[in-house]
């Protein structure tokens, strides 16, 4: 059964089990959530984001250059097409090639002293997935619509200039020993265990977390990391905020708007 997925791995002919990352990227079935079907999703009320009296405006919630900018079903990236000016490979451990091995450089500063605290605590983490070109995504995306139906396609896919990874602001990781690559099982991976624990002090979060699919509009992504900075991390985490959506009070995105 088909789940929202944000991360799925592309392949020359998309599928079910291959919707939205870049090609090179480990092979991969989409997510699922036990108990909760698309359906389900569909035909309940998203609830409503409360304004978050920590998010102090500091930076632009639309500008793709910002570390702040929110991106999901209801907010697409103006410019759609929108490629950040400082993509640099990060100095960690890569299980992918091309452009899939860029962030922008704030992200991959952070990602480096990320990678190598695991490291020190016996995690060995590895970058799955970065920066995913507009060009890339209208090529994956139209594949699944030519091979399961536009649908299909939404449920498992960002539409192009909806991906998060063009930002250059998150990216997936994977185990070190590659177990469970966007799968499920991930989430009990020491290196989701560990991101998940402590992703905060290095400016990220898990962007899609568990059981908030109805705001966020995808299923549980335990690989899928965004930087935001250290103090609005760590607000987030403290203040058991669980999105971005609720952490800056806006509208709940559990699906495109047209």
């Amino acid at each position: 059964m088909l789940a929202l997925a944000a991360c799925t791995p592309d392949s020359t002919a998309p599928s079910p089990a291959a919707a939205d990352a870049p090609t090179a990227s480990p092979s991969a079935t989409p997510t699922a959530t036990p108990g909760v079907t698309p359906a389900a999703a569909a035909t309940s009320t998203p609830p409503s984001p409360s304004p978050s009296s920590t998010a102090t405006p500091q930076f632009s919630l639309t500008d793709p250059s910002s570390p702040w900018v929110v991106v999901n079903k209801h907010r697409p990236l103006n410019p759609q097409n929108y490629v950040p000016a400082d993509l640099v490979q990060p100095k960690i451990r890569l299980a992918v090639s091309g452009e899939a091995t860029l962030l922008n450089s704030t992200t991959a500063a952070a990602a480096e002293k990320m990678f190598g605290a695991a490291a020190a605590d016996g995690v060995i983490m590895a970058l799955a997935s970065g920066y995913r070109s507009y060009s890339t995504q209208i090529t994956t995306y139209n594949g699944y619509v030519t091979s399961s139906g536009q649908a299909a396609a939404d449920r498992a896919s960002a539409r192009p200039g909806y991906s998060e990874h063009q930002t250059g602001w998150s990216f997936d990781i994977a185990d070190g020993g590659g177990a469970c690559s966007f799968q499920p099982c991930f989430a009990d991976q020491p290196a989701a265990v560990w991101a998940k624990a402590n992703a905060h002090k290095y400016g990220f979060v898990v962007r899609y977390p568990w059981m908030f699919h109805e705001i966020t509009g995808y299923y549980y992504e335990s690989w899928h990391l965004r930087y935001i900075g250290v103090e609005a991390a760590t607000a987030m985490a403290s203040k058991g905020i669980a999105t971005l959506e609720e952490y800056f009070g806006l509208e709940a995105a559990p699906d495109y708007l047209a």
